[in-house]
């Protein structure tokens, strides 16, 4: 759900990023996805991957945008030309950091599931939307769903009065 109602998460870009950061090892098809912000310019995110058999929270972001971490919430995972990323023993701290670092702005955040979806359903999903001819309108996403067997998005008006736009692919009308 976008963390921000008004401004929700523009899409231009986003399959482009999640497809350059699971080239360069940034992102694994395994992570699960808690927040992300897919911009033209820049992308942060945070993902749960399992090290060593125990769940840990990465944030991933530009690193002029990253703000510092205390010791005692996270540690550096790495700092490369270009991007930051910090790892976490909490979702709650990952997140806090996310949000500070965003400002929240343009982002989606995992908030009503049980589970955050997996990267691998969200580019599956993203790819098959963005694959066929989009119908006319916002590509500002509100909300999505991603799941084994199918995903949908939600988005805004593209003025105010207009409709939202909900879009599904892969599950069979029932």
């Amino acid at each position: 759900m976008a963390y921000d109602e008004d401004l929700g998460c523009p899409l231009d870009h986003a399959l482009s990023a999640i497809e350059w950061t699971i080239a360069v090892g940034i992102l694994a098809e395994s992570d699960l996805l808690h927040a992300a912000r897919l911009g033209p310019e820049s992308a942060a995110a945070v993902v749960e991957r399992q090290r060593e058999g125990r769940r840990v929270f990465v944030y991933l972001g530009p690193r002029m945008d990253a703000p510092p971490v205390d010791a005692m919430e996270g540690a550096m995972l790495y700092d490369q030309p270009g991007v930051r990323a910090y790892e976490f023993a909490q979702r709650a701290s990952a997140m806090g950091h996310f949000l500070r670092a965003t400002q929240g702005v343009g982002a989606m955040l995992s908030l009503l599931s049980r589970r955050a979806p997996q990267l691998l359903h969200v580019r599956r999903w993203l790819s098959e939307v963005f694959g066929a001819p989009l119908p006319e309108g916002s590509k500002t996403l509100l909300a999505g769903w991603f799941a084994t067997t199918g995903g949908g998005l939600l988005f805004a008006p593209v003025s105010v009065g207009e409709p939202y736009q909900y879009i599904e692919v892969g599950r069979e009308p029932s």
